[in-house]
C-alpha cells in the first residue's frame, strides 16, 4: 500500500471544510429572518472557513492520484471534522461540547438521536442547521466533495464506494462524479416534491423544509420535542412513510425507475424483501397492539406502519411514544433497528441486502448438509455473488455486532438500564435515532454519563460509514510503509 501524505489529506479535508462553512450561511440568513442572534453562526462560519483556507493551503499540486489509504484516511476524518465543526453553534448558543458532538455528529451521519431537551427553546436558526445537516449527511459530504472537487480519479471511486455501499454494480457514468451528481440530481428532486407536498397537507414553510431535510434522508430530527405527533396529521403521516420508504430505496434504482427502465425497482431483489419486511412487520406489530388492547385495529394500522418504516429505514420518528407500548410490540421494533434500509439508500443499519444474502447463505451451508456434492451458487439479481463478497459480509456482521456488545457492556458498567444499554448501542451504530428505556423517542440521549455519550457518538461515526471505513484505521497494517 502507498504511504500516506497528510498534507494531501489535510488539503482534502479542508476542501469538505470549506462546504461545511459556505452552507453554515444559510442557517446564518434564517437567523437574520427571524430577528435571532447573529453570533453563533457569524463565529462559526469565520472560523471553518479559516481553518479550510489554512488546510487547503497545504493541498499542494502532486502528480498521480490519492491512493487507496488516503481515500479511507479523507472519508473517515473527513466525517469526523464535519461533525467537530458543525457542533460550534451549538456549543455557541449554550449547549455543553459533549452534547454538542454529539448532536452534530447525530446530525451529519443522518441518525437522528437527540441530546437536547425541550427541543423548542431553541432558536430556529439552530434547529434548520440541525436538520439541514442531516439532508447533506443523508446522502453523504463525501459524495457533494465529489461533485465539487474536479479531479478525484481512482481514489475518488474508492472514496464513493466507501460512502454508498451496494453501487459498485448500480455505476450510472463510467465517471464516478457523473454518477454522484446524477445521484444528487435525484435526492433534490426528490426533496423538492415532498415539500410541496407537505406544505400543501397543512405544513408551514419552515416546519415543511426541516421535516423534509430529516425524512427524506431517513435521519429523524424534528423542530418538536414530541416529534410527528406534534402535528396529529394522518395525511403528514402519509407523506412521511412514502418518502421514508423511498429514502430507504436505492437512490441509483430510482434514477434509472424515472429514465431508463420504469420496473427497475420492483425487479430488484432487494428491495422487494425490504417490502415484504415492512408488510410483515405491520401486520404482526399491529397485532401485538390490538391483542393487548393498546389501540383499535385501524390506529394499530396506522401506528405500526408508521412506526415500522421510521423504525426500518433508520428515520426515528415517531408519532406516538412506543416506548410504552407491551414488550412484545417493542421487541419488534428492537429487531428491525439491526436491518436497515437498502444499500446505497440514505439509511443506516446493516442493510437489507446483507441480511438476504446471509439468509441465502444459511440456507446454502443446509442444503450442502444434506448433498455434500451439490454446487449451487448464491445467485442475488440474477448474479452469482463471488465468495469473497460473502466472506466480507459475514465478517462485517462479527465486527458489527463486536462493536455492538462492546459498546453495550461499557454502558451498562456505567449503571445505565439493561434496555437503554441495548437499544441505544444498536440506535447509535444503526443510525436508528431513538431506542427504547431512557432513550426512547419522548426521551433524550442527554441523560447518558459524558463517556457513555462518548461512545455512541463514535457508534454512529463507525456504523454511518459502513465499519471497514473506521475500523481499518485502526488496524497495524495500515500505518506500515
Amino acid at each position: 500500500m502507498s504511504g500516506l501524505r497528510i498534507n494531501v489529506v489535510l488539503g482534502a479535508i479542508g476542501s469538505i471544510l470549506w462546504i461545511i462553512g459556505i452552507l453554515m450561511i444559510i442557517p446564518f440568513m434564517v437567523a437574520v429572518y427571524y430577528g435571532e442572534h447573529l453570533f453563533p453562526f457569524s463565529l462559526s462560519l469565520t472560523i471553518t472557513l479559516l481553518i479550510a483556507f489554512i488546510f487547503s493551503l497545504l493541498l499542494t499540486e502532486e502528480k498521480g492520484e490519492w491512493n487507496m489509504r488516503e481515500g479511507f484516511m479523507i472519508v473517515a476524518l473527513g466525517w469526523l471534522t464535519a461533525a467537530i465543526f458543525s457542533s460550534m453553534p451549538y456549543i455557541f448558543e449554550g449547549t455543553p461540547p459533549i452534547n454538542a458532538l454529539f448532536e452534530a455528529m447525530s446530525g451529519v451521519t443522518a441518525t437522528g438521536a437527540t441530546a437536547l431537551a425541550d427541543i423548542e427553546s431553541y432558536s430556529k436558526s439552530l434547529l434548520f442547521w440541525r436538520a439541514m445537516t442531516q439532508w447533506v449527511g443523508g446522502m453523504g459530504i463525501i459524495v457533494l466533495f465529489i461533485v465539487i472537487l474536479p479531479k478525484l480519479g481512482v481514489a475518488g471511486r474508492q472514496m464513493f464506494r466507501a460512502e454508498v455501499p451496494g453501487l459498485k454494480e448500480e455505476q450510472l457514468r463510467p465517471r464516478i462524479r457523473e454518477t454522484a451528481t446524477l445521484l444528487w440530481f435525484v435526492y433534490i428532486g426528490l426533496s423538492i416534491l415532498e415539500f410541496i407536498l407537505l406544505y400543501f397537507a397543512g405544513l408551514n414553510a419552515y416546519d415543511a423544509i426541516t421535516h423534509t431535510f430529516t425524512s427524506i434522508s431517513c435521519a429523524g430530527f424534528s423542530t418538536y420535542s414530541d416529534s410527528i405527533a406534534a402535528f396529529n396529521n394522518s395525511t403528514v403521516e402519509g407523506i412521511f412513510v412514502i418518502f421514508m420508504i423511498l429514502g430507504g430505496a436505492n437512490i441509483a434504482l430510482h434514477y434509472k425507475t424515472i429514465f431508463s427502465d420504469r420496473t427497475s425497482l420492483v425487479k430488484d431483489e432487494e428491495f422487494r424483501f425490504y417490502l415484504i419486511i415492512i408488510l410483515l412487520a405491520t401486520v404482526v406489530l399491529a397485532y401485538t397492539l390490538t391483542r393487548g388492547e393498546v389501540y383499535a385495529f385501524t390506529d394499530s394500522f396506522r401506528y405500526s406502519i408508521f412506526h415500522v418504516v421510521s423504525i426500518l429505514t433508520t428515520t426515528g420518528y415517531a408519532t406516538v411514544d412506543f416506548n410504552m407500548w407491551p414488550d412484545s410490540s417493542r421487541f419488534i421494533l428492537f429487531l428491525l433497528m439491526f436491518i436497515g434500509g437498502c444499500a446505497g439508500s440514505t439509511s443506516g443499519g446493516m442493510k437489507v441486502v446483507r441480511v438476504l444474502l446471509l439468509m441465502k447463505y444459511a440456507d446454502n451451508v443446509l442444503f450442502k448438509t444434506i448433498h455434500t456434492k451439490a454446487i449451487r451458487p448464491i445467485r442475488f439479481n440474477h448474479r452469482r455473488i463471488p465468495e469473497e463478497i460473502m466472506h466480507a459480509i459475514v465478517s462485517f456482521l462479527i465486527i458489527y455486532f463486536m462493536i455492538f456488545i462492546a459498546s453495550a457492556t461499557l454502558l451498562s458498567l456505567m449503571g445505565v438500564d439493561f434496555v437503554t444499554t441495548l437499544s441505544a448501542s444498536i440506535a447509535t451504530l444503526g443510525n436508528v435515532g431513538p431506542g427504547l428505556g431512557l432513550v426512547g423517542p419522548m426521551g433524550n440521549f442527554g441523560n447518558l454519563p459524558d463517556p457513555g455519550m462518548l461512545i455512541l457518538t463514535a457508534n454512529m461515526w463507525i456504523g454511518r460509514l459502513e465499519v471497514f471505513t473506521v475500523m481499518v484505521l485502526l488496524t497495524p497494517a495500515f500505518w506500515k510503509h
